[in-house]
């Protein structure tokens, strides 16, 4: 059987080069010359069981650049500098392992033995020397401080922070600049370990119990090093699932979208931004194989980010986003609907008429009733929105809805979600300046906003997730059958601009929040 090995290849002149073997160290670093632009990581030789090797490059100011992660189903990497980047130092590259063992011919009671007293060492050393070890201790807060049971909140700072996101259009440039600080780290899981602080992920349920984690960004505009993980809402449990799946998982983002077809069964993942990379790509989950494939769509759609993704009928409604434009003019934002039809894989643009929304991106978009979509707020820098449109999905006509009650401000990145055939909820978000934490529910009935008091949703956050599930041991069932009776609204991380990035999910009963509506 062959021996398990890891190389690089720096240059597209330079032979491969071998970083680790089986009974090698679990941690290698090697130098990257100033004239490298391009880096190729790879694997050979069968895997041990659960491992997963973090690849990072280090530059001179000691800042970290993720390339992502080689697993049994993903075992080649690549990295290119941009143009507009120069080195002048040189760059280390750092290979390490995550959990599992690098020989698969090792004996099981060994490896057992092995990991039994990593596990023993790892819990006599210092927080310092933990940040680099195993995988439940990866979980720390990007801005160095521990996960916490309890939410914890803090006086602000004197110290002015960079805002979340900056006053251009390029929003995968300045989202998520948050100054690093040592500052509150609310937390209400039940387990002990979870996904890093995030925010621009995406949430998404796949049947009564589950929920699945994707993609996100952290502190230092860090992409996050453990991009996937499965959500148990029977007790809000946490389960790393980047390496479960089979085939090319998606490359790092923020700003995608991921939606589930439960007839087919499979998750969506469209688009996205990673730095100055910009993603028109469809990836697709499916949750009975767990297996990955990258869809060769025809039709076009440009590369966009913070869009909204609906799903009708088996089809995805992508609406807005940012786009990118070529240097020096700023990045523009979308006011176009595209639809993808995962049966032919194909992209198309419908004819729509009726009063459309403006270029925004940031917006939220709820399906009500199997036939609307009511699009809410988002942004086209400098200008943020708290107007509401309304499509019609059997005329394909856009209408503007008229309201009452006290309006939400204007935001971006807020999260939202569907609370009953009439009903959907706002919270938080981004004005331009600041993190909000304030909740609405909107009626469709009769077009009436309402503003709830919540201490669980007190927070400010953006970026944040938001979704409705069954709620443990009530299984969906009511005497009045209604859709949101034994049903949670849950929220996952986000930003709060203040340089706290969260972790943590906290559950809010939908009957709960119908009754103070």
């Amino acid at each position: 059987m062959d021996e398990f090995g890891v190389y690089a290849v720096f240059g597209v002149n330079g032979p491969p080069q071998r970083l680790l073997r089986a009974e090698g160290s679990c941690r290698v670093s090697a130098a990257v010359p100033p004239s490298v632009r391009q880096v190729v990581l790879f694997s050979s030789g069968p895997w041990g069981e659960r491992i997963c090797l973090n690849a990072e490059l280090i530059n001179a100011d000691q800042i970290p650049i993720t390339i992502g992660k080689l697993t049994p189903y993903n075992k080649c990497l690549s990295w290119e500098q941009w143009e507009e980047e120069t080195w002048t130092d040189v760059v280390t590259l750092n290979v390490s392992l995550e959990g599992g063992n690098l020989n698969p011919t090792a004996p099981l009671a060994d490896r057992e033995l092995s990991s039994k007293r990593k596990r023993e060492r790892s819990a006599e050393e210092d927080d310092g020397d933990r940040m680099s070890k195993t995988r439940g201790e990866e979980n720390i807060c990007p801005n160095g401080v521990k996960e916490k049971a309890t939410p914890v909140r803090k006086g602000k700072s004197q110290v002015k922070s960079q805002k979340l996101f900056g006053t251009g259009a390029d929003a995968s440039e300045n989202a998520a600049r948050m100054k690093s600080r040592q500052t509150k780290t609310p937390t209400q899981t039940s387990s002990l370990v979870g996904p890093s602080g995030r925010w621009g992920q995406t949430l998404c349920p796949i049947d009564a119990q589950t929920a699945i984690l994707i993609g996100g960004q952290g502190a230092r505009m860090q992409f996050c090093k453990d991009p996937m993980w499965k959500l148990c809402t029977e007790d809000l449990s946490w389960v790393a699932a980047e390496t479960l799946a089979e085939g090319p998982t998606p490359e790092a983002r923020i700003g995608h979208s991921a939606i589930f077809d439960p007839d087919s069964k499979r998750i969506f993942v469209f688009g996205g931004s990673k730095n100055k990379k910009w993603f028109n790509d469809v990836h697709i989950l499916d949750t009975q194989s767990w297996r990955w494939t990258m869809v060769e769509a025809q039709g076009k759609v440009p590369p966009l980010a913070y869009h909204s993704c609906s799903m009708f009928r088996g089809e995805l409604f992508v609406l807005g986003g940012v786009f990118p434009r070529p240097n020096p003019e700023p990045d523009g934002c979308s006011d176009s609907l595209y639809i993808f039809n995962p049966h032919l894989s194909i992209w198309y643009q419908p004819i729509v008429t009726g009063d459309k929304p403006s270029p925004r991106s940031g917006h939220s978009a709820c399906v009500m009733q199997e036939r609307y979509i009511y699009v809410f707020g988002g942004w086209d820098t400098p200008v943020c929105y708290n107007d509401m449109f309304m499509l019609d999905l059997g005329l394909m006509e856009f209408s503007v809805v008229k309201t009452s009650g006290k309006a939400p401000s204007p935001r971006s990145w807020h999260g939202s979600a569907v609370l009953s055939e009439t009903k959907f909820l706002i919270h938080g978000g981004y004005n331009g300046n600041n993190a909000l934490s304030d909740t609405f529910v909107f009626d469709i009935d009769t077009n009436s906003w309402t503003e709830l008091k919540l201490a669980q949703l007190s927070l400010p956050r953006a970026g944040h997730s938001m979704v409705t599930m069954e709620t443990p041991d009530h299984h969906g069932y009511s005497e009045d059958s209604s859709v949101s009776a034994g049903r949670t609204l849950l929220v996952f991380g986000g930003g709060d601009n203040e340089g706290t990035f969260f972790s943590d999910v906290t559950s809010v009963s939908v009957e709960e929040l119908l009754a103070a509506a």
